[in-house]
């Protein structure tokens, strides 16, 4: 799978482009940590060098969710808080939530937070979303974003760092429990989006009917025009009626292994649509 690769390996030293590198002063950083800049610099954060890292997934799902002006939205498992980052640079009247496990990554996506000047847009809160009651009140959101852990406890190789664990394999968390976060916050009309991987499409599909969260979009993620697909982006309408958009398959590089255009605009911080995308759910 080229995308996860791609996360593994190209992210993990912060060579994605779009993604650069800064080495000068940035506010307090720690020696394990690197400052790096997205959207041509417009938005910076501090990661781990050797910890959890975001890839592009995280770009393309707060590029893919249906956000409104003036609503409030959640990023489960916000890790260092960059879809939030994204999602209210993109969305001038847009309010994040984002909940984190893991009490390094909340403290981190904080700072995060601060580093882009956005304190009265998003919170950050530490929590696990197996809890959610405790952290969140019911019907908070009008709008759910969550990239959950792709991978069983025991499942491919498990990295010895926590961080990266927890971010990957469902140790703090399953996908059903990730969803049953997401009902909780949403009222009915609410939306949520997330970002999974495609062989296990249709377990997502069942386990967000499971919950109320009625699938109204579909985008299939494709490292090469003619690769199978390795990610699915899917959004749903909590007490939706059954209506399926498939959209367009979105293609990540092209032959020479660079982005393809779309791809490129995302990270460049465009707020323009180069693709089909145009189909939103609207309720």
């Amino acid at each position: 799978m080229v995308v996860e690769k791609k996360r593994e390996n190209e992210t993990s030293q912060a060579r994605m482009p779009g993604v650069t590198s800064r080495h000068g002063k940035a506010g307090r950083i720690d020696s394990d940590e690197t400052a790096d800049a997205l959207f041509q610099g417009k938005l910076k954060l501090y990661q781990s060098r050797s910890g959890y890292r975001f890839s592009l997934d995280a770009v393309l799902l707060a590029r893919f969710a249906t956000v409104k002006p003036g609503e409030q939205a959640a990023d489960l498992g916000t890790g260092n808080g960059v879809i939030p980052l994204i999602l209210v640079y993109l969305n001038p009247s847009l309010s994040v939530t984002g909940v984190e496990t893991q009490q390094s990554m909340a403290e981190r996506a904080r700072r995060n937070v601060q580093l882009n000047g956005f304190e009265k847009r998003i919170t950050i809160l530490h929590g696990d979303v197996r809890a959610i009651d405790s952290i969140a009140a019911r019907e908070s959101h009008e709008v759910v974003v969550c990239n959950p852990p792709y991978r069983k406890p025991t499942s491919g190789r498990v990295s010895p760092n926590a961080e990266k664990q927890i971010a990957r394999h469902e140790i703090k968390g399953s996908l059903d429990d990730f969803l049953r976060a997401g009902d909780y916050l949403l009222p009915v009309k609410g939306r949520m989006a997330v970002i999974y991987q495609a062989a296990h499409c249709l377990d997502l599909l069942e386990a967000m009917r499971k919950v109320g969260i009625e699938p109204k979009r579909l985008r299939m993620v494709h490292s090469y025009a003619d690769a199978e697909a390795s990610l699915v982006l899917a959004e749903g309408l909590k007490g939706g009626k059954s209506a399926l958009k498939v959209l367009s398959p979105l293609v990540i590089y092209e032959r020479d292994q660079k982005y393809t255009f779309e791809v490129q605009s995302m990270l460049a911080g465009s707020t323009e649509s180069y693709s089909s995308l145009g189909s939103r759910v609207t309720g």
